[in-house]
């Protein structure tokens, strides 16, 4: 049960601490990397397409990243399996803890409403940290959608997620599940980004994150679901909603959040998640991170009895 104690230790740090120096966070030193590495496979713009070469590389840069990746958290797996009972918890929750980004989201996402508060001008740039999409034409109820909508996205991508391949596969499935997000965000476009051509160079590091994010962004749909005091509506409905996103996942804890809240949730041209909701108000950004941190309870209960019914199948 050693992996329960480090799980609630993880969101206990994160709650009081939030992040860690960036000199000292894996996820960062993951995504220098990732970068190091993207400028050599993907091709720049204008270059000949050499989509095969281009996909094969990679696929193999994540497979070599992905693999030195889960060789580190293994041998911090191995290092707490060997400490007294009391230490090699706090190792795996101390080394868990950055996996998880709790607390940052939640903060970053009701700093857009406080900046949005001052002016829309300031609401904007302040979204533009969260969030990839181009927010220059956004009005006030516009940037306020999309920080509700990143804070849902976002919930699966930095705790939930990480949390079900702890669960499953302890330290070294976390780990790899961040390393697999980070490598889509900064690899998994269509077309030209920052001079360099993604198409096919990121579509494997797409499609694993695709993958690994398949189920628990279904999870944190019914998370959201189901803790919102609100009746809201049934499964059938955040089904159909969560169909209209291109996004096989992020539809789901999106339009979970938008059903719960009763307000309408999209981006512009491209999708609307609950058309018949309300434009959504400056009280509902804080009403959708209580229901986020609610959210996040279940998912850290749901974990734990996982962990447990693991242990006790493998004890029998």
């Amino acid at each position: 049960m050693s992996a329960i104690a480090a799980l609630w230790l993880a969101l206990a740090i994160d709650r009081w601490f939030g992040e860690p120096p960036a000199r000292w966070h894996p996820v960062v030193w993951i995504g220098r990397c990732l970068g190091w590495a993207g400028r050599r496979i993907a091709p720049p713009a204008g270059a000949p397409a050499r989509a095969r070469a281009a996909f094969a590389g990679g696929a193999l840069a994540w497979c070599a990243g992905a693999a030195l990746v889960a060789a580190a958290a293994c041998a911090v797996a191995e290092v707490a399996s060997r400490l007294p009972a009391w230490a090699g918890p706090l190792l795996t929750g101390i080394a868990l803890k950055p996996l998880l980004a709790w607390r940052m989201l939640r903060d970053e996402v009701l700093a857009v409403e406080a900046a949005l508060g001052r002016s829309l001008d300031e609401g904007r740039g302040r979204l533009a940290r969260l969030v990839s999409r181009d927010v220059g034409a956004l009005d006030a109820v516009g940037v306020r959608e999309s920080a509700i909508e990143s804070l849902a996205e976002n919930l699966n991508d930095s705790l939930v997620a990480p949390l079900f391949w702890f669960a499953l596969f302890g330290l070294p499935g976390a780990a790899l599940y961040r390393f697999a997000n980070t490598a889509d965000a900064m690899w998994g476009y269509r077309g030209e980004r920052e001079g360099r051509q993604w198409t096919w160079a990121g579509k494997w590091a797409a499609r694993a994150d695709d993958l690994l994010s398949w189920l628990p962004a279904r999870l944190t749909a019914l998370f959201l679901w189901g803790a919102s005091a609100a009746a809201g509506a049934g499964l059938g409905t955040l089904r159909r909603e969560a169909g209209r996103t291109p996004s096989p996942n992020s539809g789901w804890p999106m339009a979970a959040m938008a059903l719960q809240l009763g307000i309408r949730l999209g981006k512009p041209g491209v999708y609307v998640l609950n058309e018949a909701g309300r434009s959504a108000a400056a009280a509902d950004t804080p009403q959708a991170a209580r229901l986020a941190a609610r959210g996040v309870a279940l998912a850290g209960a749901c974990a734990s009895a996982a962990i447990g019914c693991i242990a006790l199948r493998g004890a029998a």
